[in-house]
């Protein structure tokens, strides 16, 4: 379905989201990308807060005298990638690439703010929340931090996300469990160093390493119910420079993801107390350095019934299809889900290259749908 009114804006809009990818910036720096939503949001009477996160908005529309409000969010940072698109409006800061879609996140929620600037007919106010660092910092906490929600309440906080291998502009999600939660830990293991031929001289590290590596493998299977999706990854272990020296460290980076709070916590616990005992029992001495980590995302169950029937009732039933299983990968909207109830939804990107590739870009057939369907909620929100 298009939306008559709308679709003298679609090229502008275009344009606009080509313009962002041509800019992407790293989380906590997206100073360019922050001063062109600003501006174009200040141009269409929208008043705008700029400085939460640091280069974070929200912009407000209010009508009518309802103190109804609903709360929507786009992220507007970039990956450290190099990207290899070819596109002519490909990245023109080297090293850095939009390669989740973010562009296309922020574009959407721009165009349904172009299209609520022109409607008189609701009665409450739209948050419109642009966010910083949600591949990185934890944007999402840091706006919180700031005073998102006590200086912008909102009823309802809705966002919506790309996904390349769902048919193009279909919209997906599911009540409860959305995404995983994730934390990464930089475990240090300290041994004793020395010659590899006196070994029994030596607190090995590697050694030590291998073992808690080995020990986790079972922390899934023998103590989280096969019922809970569950994930303990090793991805790096550095240690030594010759085979003939036997290191005073190794270092392992370790990430865990999980759907249920209860089974993060126990993944938490459980990863130490494992590193540890393996360490002692081998003289060694570990220590634990956790990294930002992000809740599973928690999809509120009336906010994903009201999505799918604005959906239902804007583009058709079959638009919407309820998301079988949960997403392992993590989304720091779920901090601002903890404290508003609300509901991240995904849209279909079609047959593109995978997200976090250097040759994904976020497909420009979505935006028109993307856009009015922030429009399409707010309306049915705020009558």
């Amino acid at each position: 379905m298009r939306d008559a009114t709308f679709s003298e804006f679609l090229p502008e809009l275009v344009e606009i989201r080509h313009r962002l990818h041509e800019m992407p910036e790293i989380g906590l720096s997206e100073v360019k990308t922050s001063e062109f939503v600003a501006g174009l949001l200040q141009s269409w009477g929208f008043e705008v807060t700029r400085g939460l996160a640091t280069t974070g908005i929200v912009a407000t529309l209010k009508r009518g005298n309802s103190n109804r409000a609903i709360g929507f969010r786009a992220d507007m940072d970039a990956l450290p990638m190099l990207e290899e698109t070819g596109l002519a409006y490909q990245s023109k800061h080297p090293g850095a690439m939009h390669a989740c879609g973010h562009d296309g996140h922020t574009s959407m929620l721009l165009g349904a703010a172009w299209a609520l600037s022109r409607d008189e007919s609701f009665n409450g106010t739209v948050h419109l929340i642009f966010q910083p660092a949600e591949e990185n910092f934890g944007g999402g906490k840091l706006m919180i931090e700031d005073g998102l929600f006590e200086c912008f309440p909102c009823e309802r906080v809705y966002a919506l996300h790309n996904w390349p291998g769902l048919p193009v502009g279909q919209f997906s999600s599911r009540p409860g469990a959305m995404a995983a939660s994730i934390d990464v830990l930089t475990l240090t293991i300290r041994g004793k160093g020395g010659h590899g031929a006196q070994p029994e001289l030596t607190v090995d590290p590697v050694v030590v390493g291998s073992s808690v590596v080995m020990a986790l493998q079972t922390l899934v299977s023998r103590n989280v119910s096969p019922h809970q999706p569950t994930v303990v990854t090793v991805g790096s272990f550095q240690s030594g420079s010759a085979s003939n020296i036997i290191p005073d460290t190794a270092v392992l980076e370790i990430s865990m993801r999980s759907t249920d709070p209860a089974v993060r916590k126990q993944l938490q616990e459980r990863v130490e107390q494992i590193a540890r005992f393996q360490a002692q029992s081998f003289n060694a001495e570990a220590t634990f350095d956790w990294q930002v980590g992000y809740p599973a995302t928690i999809n509120d169950a009336q906010a994903v019934e009201d999505a799918r029937a604005v959906i239902a009732e804007t583009f058709g039933a079959d638009a919407y299809v309820d998301l079988p299983e949960p997403l392992m990968g993590s989304e720091d909207f779920s901090f601002l889900l903890e404290k508003v109830p609300g509901a991240y939804v995904l849209i279909g990107n079609g047959q593109s290259s995978g997200l976090h590739t250097t040759r994904y870009d976020f497909n420009d057939e979505i935006l028109e749908r993307g856009a009015m369907y922030f429009y399409h909620l707010a309306r049915a929100a705020l009558v």
